[in-house]
């Protein structure tokens, strides 16, 4: 069975497929990507395929650099996308921005 390249927590699924949600915020240890990959995406829950993406950029970035506009790409609001970043990743304070759109 051919593995995921990188997960999303299934309350993200919708939004992703739906083309509401065209960044990912990741730590280093995902900063690997670079644009032109292409992605298998899984669920983090049990790690079932579910969509493949091309990574269009990735590019540095700290929580205070956060704007309305990368919210906007979470489909959320900002405060709510630093709760959620601070809430997977609570000792990190460089993050990298992964854009990616549905193949």
């Amino acid at each position: 069975m051919q593995s995921n390249d990188i997960t999303f927590y299934q309350r993200f699924e919708a939004d992703i497929l739906a083309g509401r949600k065209t960044i990912t915020i990741r730590d280093k240890s995902e900063s690997h990507f670079k644009a032109g990959d292409i992605l298998r995406v899984g669920r983090f829950e049990d790690n079932q395929y579910f969509c493949t993406i091309e990574v269009l950029s990735v590019s540095s970035i700290t929580l205070d650099e956060l704007t309305e506009q990368h919210a906007k790409q979470e489909n959320m609001g900002l405060e709510e996308l630093k709760e959620v970043i601070r809430g997977i990743y609570p000792n990190e304070e460089q993050f990298f921005c992964i854009q990616f759109k549905i193949k």
